[in-house]
């Protein structure tokens, strides 16, 4: 394998998590490593809600960080949400100087939408719909005019050069179709900032690329894993066959719009309190269970909205021209999609892993902030709070030096998943470790996942893949107990005691031949 070295600080990913860490680092150099061409490819840009922040006056950090603890159901680290509640004011401060326009009031504040289980208006967002959108072409564009950072563009992480308690390097390939033949990229220390890992499902609102991949490398490595069990399953994904599936915001119904099935009839007023705005995992269950009733589960928002939904809401009344449908007069077919990974690589307060080298932030990481359901819009915060202070970190930690341009040398082609291997290993998923899971089926998932594995086991893009698939199916066979977005059918109690789960990948391997072992 062909070897590269550089001074500058290695920084895999091309979303919020990884732009912001590479600003936070300037002057200091950096490579960004990026598959697609920086905006494409990376979910923060798909983000619609916004950031949430305490920002109003009557709002604060405190209640900002109580309604966390509250949504996580029990698994929130409460430092954490305090930390991460306490910091929102200036993230959004700082991104308003990076040049985000956040939607605005004639006298100058910030215009703040409610999501499900705030207890304030205090999202803050951009043109109802655009906030990702427009924070990335805002850090895009600062990155691109920052000489420190160089950006290498159709290039892919593959892997981590480790020796199990240190990494001192990242495999990269060409991220072609044809792929290609390893390179060893050595430099001053490593951050991965890749995305989570909604892609290992067949319904998902994430870019085709995140599929886990980031989070299977770390874990190759021998990096901890924390609450793998916990994906959140967006409640109003579009139903209208696209892969991925686009997104109806939680701002809809924030604004007033309803939960209808095909009879026109409201289910949620039955379900919770907060009707709409339940506890996402609590919606996404309810909308399941209408879809597999047959009730064909949709959102009005025609009272609520009318004919602003089309210029409020871009992102969905595009989507909806693009499947014809006319949310001004029609309601919008949802369904439950995997839409976030609450667990990921475990971090410290200062965003590292457990290998020495290794740094890690936004959705491949796991904090302790989300618990067992993150709240609406904690997402890019916590990729803004942990860039930062991962970046404040490695300034303190690693040395760089030369910061001359990296320049890859030629590679052959490699090898790449078999297209029906990821199709069978997304349809694994949406099927046993889902909204809903038992051990009958987790068991069967983790045997698939096996087999998938070994059909191709040199191609590493496929074996991030399944490392992540087998710690998220081990860790949910291991938690028998519904708690959050982790709901078993055979264990639908919450136990009086919470804990985090905490695997290695050999351990989760191991559950698949002892499954009937597992821990209590």
């Amino acid at each position: 394998m062909q070897e590269i070295t550089t001074g500058r600080i290695i920084i895999v990913g091309a979303g919020l998590g990884a732009l912001y860490a590479a600003l936070c680092l300037a002057p200091r150099p950096v490579l960004l490593i990026s598959p697609d061409p920086l905006g494409s490819g990376a979910s923060s840009a798909w983000a619609q809600g916004g950031v949430a922040a305490a920002m109003a006056q009557a709002d604060s950090p405190e209640a900002h960080a109580l309604d966390t603890i509250a949504a996580g159901a029990g698994t929130v680290e409460p430092r954490v949400a305090a930390t991460v509640t306490e910091e929102a004011r200036a993230h959004i401060l700082a991104l308003t100087d990076f040049g985000t326009a956040f939607d605005r009031s004639a006298d100058g504040g910030y215009v703040m939408s409610r999501e499900a289980a705030h207890s304030f208006a205090r999202v803050v967002r951009v043109q109802g719909d655009q906030a990702g959108a427009e924070i990335m072409r805002a850090l895009i564009e600062k990155v691109r005019n920052t000489p420190s950072i160089q950006v290498l563009e159709g290039v892919l992480a593959r892997g981590l050069d480790s020796d199990g308690g240190k990494v001192t390097g990242v495999e990269i390939e060409l991220a072609r179709p044809e792929g290609s033949a390893p390179a060893l990229l050595r430099g001053a220390g490593v951050l991965l900032a890749g995305g989570g890992s909604g892609g290992l499902y067949a319904l998902t609102t994430n870019p085709a690329r995140i599929r886990g991949q980031v989070i299977g490398m770390a874990a190759r490595a021998g990096a901890l894993i924390a609450d793998a069990e916990f994906v959140q399953f967006h409640p109003t994904a579009i139903d209208c066959g696209e892969d991925p599936a686009p997104l109806a915001t939680e701002a809809l119904r924030g604004a007033g719009a309803h939960l209808i099935n095909r009879e026109g009839a409201r289910f949620m007023t039955e379900v919770h309190p907060l009707a709409e705005l339940a506890p996402r995992d609590i919606v996404a269950r309810a909308i399941f269970a209408q879809t597999q009733a047959g009730q064909r589960p949709m959102l009005d928002t025609r009272a609520a909205l009318g004919p602003a939904v089309l210029a409020e809401y871009p992102a969905v009344a595009a989507a909806c021209a693009r499947n014809g449908i006319d949310p001004v007069i029609q309601p919008i077919p949802v369904a439950a999609a995997a839409h976030y990974h609450m667990g990921g690589v475990a971090t410290d307060a200062h965003g590292r892993s457990s290998l020495a080298g290794l740094w890690v932030c936004g959705e491949a990481s796991s904090t302790g902030l989300h618990g067992a359901n993150r709240l609406a819009s904690n997402g890019l915060l916590e990729a803004l709070v942990f860039a930062r202070r991962a970046a404040q970190d490695m300034l303190e930690e690693c040395i760089t030096g030369d910061s001359g341009t990296v320049a890859l040398p030629d590679l052959p082609a490699g090898e790449t998943p078999a297209e029906t291997l990821v199709a069978q290993l997304r349809q694994t998923m949406t099927a046993h470790v889902g909204v809903l899971r038992d051990a009958e089926g987790l068991q069967r998932a983790l045997a698939t996942i096996a087999q998938i594995e070994a059909a191709q086991p040199h191609c590493a893009q496929l074996q991030n893949m399944t490392a992540t698939a087998t710690l998220i199916t081990a860790a949910a066979l291991a938690r028998r107990e519904s708690r959050g977005a982790h709901c078993r059918t055979d264990y639908p109690d919450t136990l009086p005691e919470a804990a985090r789960s905490f695997l290695t990948l050999a351990e989760a391997a191991a559950f698949r031949s002892n499954s009937e072992e597992l821990p209590a």
